[in-house]
């Protein structure tokens, strides 16, 4: 009887955690395609395949539900970076494709989703309290990421400011890309950005650098 109840359990969270998935992931879409005001907790519901009451008992408010899907999302991108970069060459050639893997995750869905929550959230003070933190937490993660990806040395205060000056030029391009294709000026301004970094990598990166 407990080894059945037990196999029920776990069918149950299994189902739950697909169920959560799907509505975080739908979550992005819809925000993507309809902005803040189409976001509703029905049309999130109708692009997951769930009922509005299964989607309530999951995530009881909206602003929870896309707080939610950044943060998962946000880390599904990461892992899919991290995997990516581990097949780039470890010297000096490494730093312009980082720039712009780095670059693909934010001109991303999940950027354009996010700018449409950044803006609600001027408006929306539950919104934003959820907000903030969720930044800060991923803006420690992608400058740590970066740092360690390009190989550099945050001891240094200019590799510091190299790295932030570096995701404020992404971020920046990232909007830029919101409106119209700008991938010709996007790849030269990356190309002379990475010239900028390469300065910055540590003597043991820059000795095996080709």
């Amino acid at each position: 009887m407990s080894g059945a109840a037990g196999g029920t359990t776990r069918q149950e969270q299994e189902r739950s955690r697909v169920t959560r998935q799907k509505l975080m992931t739908a979550a992005i879409d819809v925000l993507v395609e309809k902005g803040w005001a189409g976001a509703t907790m029905g049309a999130i519901a109708e692009r997951a395949g769930v009922s509005r009451g299964a989607c309530q008992h999951h995530f009881p408010t909206r602003a929870a539900l896309v707080a939610a899907a950044v943060e998962y999302v946000f880390h599904q991108q990461i892992e899919e970076l991290a995997r990516r970069a581990s097949g780039l060459p470890e010297s000096r050639r490494r730093v312009e494709p980082l720039l712009n893997l780095l670059h693909d995750v934010y001109a991303g869905p999940l950027f354009t989703a996010a700018t449409h929550l950044w803006v609600a959230a001027g408006a929306d003070a539950e919104l934003k309290a959820l907000l903030l933190p969720l930044e800060t937490h991923v803006g420690r993660e992608v400058h740590r990421l970066t740092v360690g990806l390009l190989g550099l040395d945050e001891r240094d205060r200019d590799v510091r400011d190299a790295v932030r000056a570096t995701l404020d030029l992404l971020r920046g391009l990232a909007l830029a890309n919101l409106l119209h294709d700008d991938t010709a000026r996007r790849r030269k301004v990356l190309a002379h950005w990475a010239r900028t970094l390469e300065a910055q990598l540590t003597p043991k990166d820059a000795a095996t650098a080709d």
